[in-house]
């Protein structure tokens, strides 16, 4: 009776395990955003204590066991971010089908497992943002969080301010839709132009699409800005951890904005408030 009497007694002081949905604990450790882990899910590419996922409608809790690919994930970290000066010759991705050199491959071993805020393609360079907090990746990529993206193009081809004016109202290439570009024209030569844009969407080659419906061929694309962070000198290759009194200043924005909802570790770190009715971005 008594040793009964004690595991009752045990069961009853334990403090119950604060469940949350698997895609949001894939997410919160740096693996992906919540919508690419439930692909990965849908795709059985997830187990929860052995048993393979085939729907992300599940909650766990700390003491669960969650493995990727067979490989079994780490506890979620406080929100990191990094700025990277990503040279021509990468791809973004963490691996390649084609065998191509990969971003991710080329990172200081101490970063840990990242992901990337958008892409930069083979032949982009400049300003790519890193993070370890797959919602914040997410909430950055969005349109509606007003992010500014500012990148500098060198042009084969001849085109005019006004040209570049129209692209204000936005414009349609090959039936996909995209959104106002500010763009000047800094430099006119013989072959070449230089311009600068600003923009607050990163659709596919975007710029490189809307140009070529102009009449010209990108030869070099640098990007300089994502938001309130900037390449500056920041040598290529080069990478370069932001502060934690920014990130407390971007969380802060963003979940005001109720763009992305604050890790707990993260609150805990930064002094942060977390909402209660926090959603995940859609």
């Amino acid at each position: 009776m008594t040793g009964a009497f004690s595991k009752l007694t045990d069961m009853t002081n334990e403090v119950p395990q604060k469940l949350e949905r698997i895609a949001k604990t894939i997410a919160r450790a740096g693996q992906c955003s919540r919508r690419e882990a439930e692909r990965w899910i849908e795709d059985g590419r997830v187990a929860v204590n052995g048993n393979v996922l085939t729907s992300p409608a599940l909650n766990v809790g700390d003491s669960d066991i969650i493995t990727i690919d067979g490989k079994r994930i780490g506890a979620a970290e406080p929100t990191k971010l990094w700025l990277y000066h990503k040279p021509v010759g990468l791809v973004t991705t963490h691996s390649d089908p084609e065998g191509r050199a990969t971003v991710f491959e080329h990172l200081p071993r101490e970063i840990g497992r990242v992901i990337s805020v958008g892409r930069l393609d083979l032949n982009s360079e400049g300003l790519l943002l890193l993070t370890n907090d797959g919602d914040l990746a997410r909430a950055l990529e969005l349109p509606r969080t007003g992010f500014i993206r500012t990148y500098r193009a060198r042009a084969f081809g001849r085109v005019n301010q006004k040209q570049l004016d129209a692209l204000k109202i936005g414009m349609v290439v090959e039936g996909v839709r995209y959104g106002p570009i500010d763009a000047i024209l800094e430099t006119d030569g013989s072959a070449n132009s230089w311009i600068s844009l600003s923009l607050r969407e990163g659709k596919n080659r975007e710029i490189r699409k809307v140009l070529g419906a102009l009449g010209l061929s990108v030869n070099r694309l640098i990007r300089l800005s994502y938001g309130p962070f900037e390449l500056g000198k920041l040598e290529r290759g080069e990478v370069m951890e932001v502060s934690a009194a920014k990130i407390k200043k971007l969380l802060e924005q963003l979940a005001n904005q109720e763009a992305v909802p604050v890790k707990r570790e993260s609150a805990k770190n930064f002094g942060l408030r977390r909402k209660a009715n926090s959603r995940p971005p859609k």
